[in-house]
């Protein structure tokens, strides 16, 4: 489980202090998917390398699985907006990257990343480079190198937000039927208000700087999802009410 107690960060621009995260407190339980969703510029990526270790906190805690891993990494895996593929590697050496840092013999790691690439239908891309894949095959072979490492929990940094409309909706569906399968710990930074609806079990809203929990949303849809669940009443209610606190005096 991990638990954010009171994170709070600020950053010292010529000479002005300003202050990004305050008292932030979240929480996302074993196998449990939470998304972060905020105004643009509200600390949300920040938080991310907060909880990564890759820059001190100001204030506050965070802790996993009962142990103190604030400015700490190599705790999570990570998902960032672009695929970071290396592009000197095939694809299947790519994915196997994971599983050897994990401690895997690279024989044993490419034999499971063929394995899981078959699985996802990237099977026939196994030995081509990054540069021959779509945008979207570019981010379902980072989510399996991310989904591949040994971390419990997953950060997920706008996975989907450079794809086009109709690209992001597929890769919805498919992260929610390999999510469904495994049920790794998620945290998602999004800006769609839809995509948090659709995946997460519970979504957390934040302020403008300096970003705070203006509202914790319980998911109140079965899984697994589809969807239709766009045209159901209870989806458009929540999606505007999550819209109506995002634009709400000190929200946005």
């Amino acid at each position: 489980m991990l638990e954010l107690k009171g994170v709070g960060k600020s950053f010292v621009n010529s000479g002005t202090v300003h202050e990004v995260l305050r008292d932030i407190d979240i929480t996302v339980h074993d196998g449990e998917f939470v998304s972060i969703i905020g105004p643009s510029g509200s600390g949300k990526t920040t938080l991310f390398q907060l909880i990564g270790g890759l820059m001190p906190l100001d204030t506050g805690e965070i802790w996993l699985d009962g142990q103190n891993i604030s400015g700490k990494r190599g705790h999570i895996a990570y998902m960032p907006q672009q695929a970071s593929l290396l592009p000197w590697y095939t694809v299947k050496r790519n994915v196997a990257l994971a599983l050897q840092l994990a401690g895997a013999d690279k024989k044993d790691a490419l034999q499971q990343a063929e394995q899981w690439l078959e699985r996802v239908g990237l099977g026939e891309y196994s030995a081509a480079y990054p540069y021959k894949l779509s945008g979207g095959m570019s981010q379902r072979v980072s989510f399996l190198r991310a989904l591949l490492s040994p971390q419990k929990l997953m950060l997920l940094d706008e996975p989907f937000g450079a794809l086009d409309a109709l690209t992001r909706l597929h890769m919805q569906q498919w992260l929610l039927s390999i999510w469904e399968q495994n049920r790794r710990s998620v945290l998602l930074v999004t800006h769609s208000i839809d995509e948090a609806l659709l995946l997460s079990d519970r979504i957390m809203v934040l302020s403008s700087h300096p970003a705070t929990v203006i509202n914790e949303i319980i998911v109140p849809f079965d899984r697994p999802r589809s969807s239709e669940l766009w045209s159901s009443a209870i989806f458009n209610e929540l999606k505007q009410s999550i819209y109506e606190q995002l634009q709400a005096p000190g929200a946005g």
